[in-house]
C-alpha cells in the first residue's frame, strides 16, 4: 500500500503542528512548512516529520518550497493551514497595513501554495487540498472586518477550486473552525496583550483546541477518496453562532 504524503503549512504551532502530529500517528509522511526553523526542528524531532522553512508571502520562497517537496516524491495532500489575524479595529479605523498582511497570508498565501503544488496533486491520482478557513469566512462581525474579508477569500478559493477541478482526482475540503484556544492566534491578534487575549475566552467552557481541529482535518483526509467533505464548520458547544457564546463568569 502506498504511503501517503502531505504538506502542512503553518506547521510551527497550533493547528498546523497538531495536524502534523496526528497525520504522523496515522502513518503519513509529512512535510511541515513554516517560517520558524527552531519550532519546525523541534516538531520534526518529536514526530519524525520532515520540514521546510518558507515564508508563504514570498513568491520565491514558495517556489523553492515546492521544488523541495517535489524532489522528495509524490505528494498527495496539501493542508493550507497558514493564516493570521491582526487587530480588532472597526472598518472606519482599519489599519491598511494590517489588512494587507492578512490578505497576503490568508488569501495569497493559500493561492501561492495551491498553484505551486496543484499539478503534482493531480498527478498523484488521489490528491487533496484542505483550506483552513474560519467561521469568519461565512459570518461577519464587528471589529473583524479585515479577518472576515480575508477568510471569505480563503472560502472563495476553496469553493472555486472545487468547481474548476470537477473531473480531476483532487478533493477540495474546507474546514471552518469557530472559537479555538491556541497559544498564539489571539495573542498575536491583540498585539501581544495577554490580558486582552485571555478575555476572548473568559468564561467559555471548553473552547476548541488545536487537536480538535486537527482531528477534523485528519477525518476528512482519511475518508475513502470518493468521499469529499466540501465544508466542515466546527465550534465548541458553548458557541452557538459567531455572536452567541455562553460564558460562565465563575470559570
Amino acid at each position: 500500500m502506498e504511503t501517503l504524503r502531505a504538506v502542512v503549512t503553518g506547521a510551527s504551532s497550533g493547528i498546523g503542528a497538531a495536524t502534523v502530529r496526528q497525520l504522523r500517528e496515522q502513518g503519513w509522511d509529512v512535510l511541515a512548512v513554516a517560517r520558524r526553523e527552531d519550532k519546525l526542528k523541534a516538531l520534526a524531532e518529536e514526530t519524525g516529520a520532515d520540514y521546510i522553512v518558507a515564508d508563504l508571502t514570498d513568491d520565491a520562497a514558495v517556489a523553492s518550497m515546492a521544488e523541495q517537496v517535489l524532489a522528495g516524491g509524490v505528494v498527495h495532500s496539501l493542508v493550507a493551514n497558514a493564516g493570521a489575524a491582526f487587530g480588532t479595529d472597526t472598518v472606519a479605523e482599519a489599519s491598511i497595513d494590517g489588512w494587507r498582511d492578512m490578505f497576503d497570508i490568508n488569501v495569497l498565501g493559500v493561492l501561492r501554495v495551491v498553484k505551486a503544488l496543484l499539478p503534482a496533486l493531480i498527478d498523484s491520482g488521489r490528491g487533496d487540498i484542505v483550506v483552513m478557513s474560519s467561521t469568519a469566512g461565512h459570518q461577519a462581525y464587528e471589529g473583524g472586518g479585515g479577518y472576515v474579508a480575508a477568510k471569505h477569500g480563503s472560502h472563495s478559493i476553496a469553493a472555486t477550486l472545487r468547481l474548476e477541478l470537477a473531473g480531476d482526482p483532487v478533493r477540495v475540503i474546507e474546514i471552518a473552525p469557530g472559537m479555538v484556544a491556541t497559544d498564539e492566534f489571539t495573542y498575536k491578534r491583540v498585539g501581544g496583550d495577554e490580558t486582552k487575549a485571555a478575555k476572548v475566552y473568559e468564561g467559555v467552557e471548553n473552547p476548541l483546541t488545536a487537536d480538535d481541529v486537527a482531528d477534523a482535518v485528519v477525518y476528512t483526509l482519511t475518508r475513502p477518496h470518493h468521499f469529499n467533505v466540501d465544508l466542515m464548520v466546527i465550534r465548541p458547544i458553548a458557541q452557538a453562532a459567531q455572536h452567541k457564546v455562553a460564558r460562565n463568569r465563575g470559570l
